[in-house]
């Protein structure tokens, strides 16, 4: 179906059902089984930095059970670990994880495509090597925060190609591990590989990591086989802002706007910029476009009460941000705020 091709209701519409099914296949046996498997045999915990862009889906490009892997998104991929609410959040992931007797393996990601420069990352401009020079920084942040001895945390620096779905993992010594030159036969190799990218990672993350490689070296290998569309225009009808929009791994629908920058506001100028942009091209329809807001809890009480104010104030603050510089995009904004249950996944609508 072509989403684009609907009025903004039906668009809107579509979405919550894509959420919800989402949220079905999350919670279905199967899905829970296959998580509590998954963990049993790599404790490692898994947390991603990556941007946006909905072609990045690592669960999917590494063959790795959903709610495994901990996605932090955010415009173009650029964080800094001094921003507060990102650093307390990562902060508080680690804390919760480590007082489990679990370590954490952070891939810290940039993007880019092997065919076409302008399929790359936009927030960079297109330039990988800035984009890489970032993911560098990122990572040691990671290590001035949480120990350059990596014994807790180990972050790496972890390219997409997204053109096959490849993984380029950047090692400790300036090597890298390219999964698309790799096959199924080299898997006896990986161990050692992998031990001489990162001499000083814990055995039991290198374990750890080992699926994710194997499992994206399977992925590549099946999408070699398919025919898709990889020269898609942009066409993005809808800002999301804040965290649990996991469902929304499709590529050119949504601008996804993490809440970590202290400065929100230029993040959702340049997306309302790019909204605007595709109406006045034709590429999207000009009847409307979807402001989502949303935010998680893990608790009901005091933990839900409070992702509903921070929800609401996301989708005020967007709002307000798009009324003062975008008065005759504004006049088109349907807004829609939620929080999301984390156990469920489930999304449920606010009142306005």
């Amino acid at each position: 179906m072509d989403i684009h091709s609907k009025t903004i209701d039906e668009r809107v519409d579509w979405l919550f059902e894509v959420a919800r099914r989402h949220s079905a296949d999350y919670c279905s046996p199967e899905a829970f089984l296959a998580r509590e498997r998954y963990l049993a045999e790599h404790p490692s915990a898994i947390v991603v930095l990556k941007c946006m862009d909905g072609r990045i889906n690592i669960p999917v490009a590494t063959n790795t059970p959903p709610g495994i892997i901990q996605p932090i998104r955010n415009l173009g991929g650029i964080f800094n670990l001094g921003w507060p609410h990102l650093g307390e959040v990562l902060a508080n992931y680690v804390h919760d994880v480590v007082s489990g007797g679990r370590r954490v393996l952070m891939l810290i990601t940039y993007h880019y495509s092997k065919g076409d420069k302008q399929r790359g990352c936009a927030g960079f401009c297109y330039d990988t090597e800035a984009a890489i020079a970032h993911t560098q920084a990122i990572k040691r942040q990671v290590e001035q925060v949480f120990g350059s001895g990596h014994a807790t945390v180990y972050p790496i620096v972890c390219g997409f190609e997204t053109d096959e779905d490849a993984l380029i993992l950047h090692g400790s010594n300036g090597a890298t591990l390219e999964a698309a030159q790799l096959t199924p036969a080299d898997e006896s190799t990986l161990p050692l590989r992998l031990a001489a990218l990162f001499p000083d990672m814990p055995n039991q993350v290198r374990h750890d990591l080992l699926p994710l490689l194997l499992g994206n070296i399977a992925h590549i290998a099946e999408v070699k086989q398919t025919s898709r569309a990889l020269n898609i225009e942009h066409r993005e009808w809808m800002i999301c802002l804040g965290r649990g929009f996991d469902f929304l791994h499709m590529p050119n629908l949504a601008l996804i706007i993490g809440p970590y920058s202290p400065d929100l506001a230029d993040p959702i100028r340049k997306a309302a910029g790019i909204i605007e942009s595709n109406m006045q091209a034709g590429r999207i329809p000009a009847d409307g476009f979807l402001l989502l807001a949303s935010a998680p809890y893990t608790e009901i009480g005091v933990d839900r009460a409070r992702a509903e104010l921070k929800s609401r104030f996301l989708s005020q603050f967007a709002a307000a941000v798009i009324r003062n510089e975008f008065p005759q995009l504004a006049d088109k904004m349907y807004m829609r705020t939620a929080v999301l249950n984390w156990h469920s996944r489930v999304l449920e609508p606010l009142d306005m």
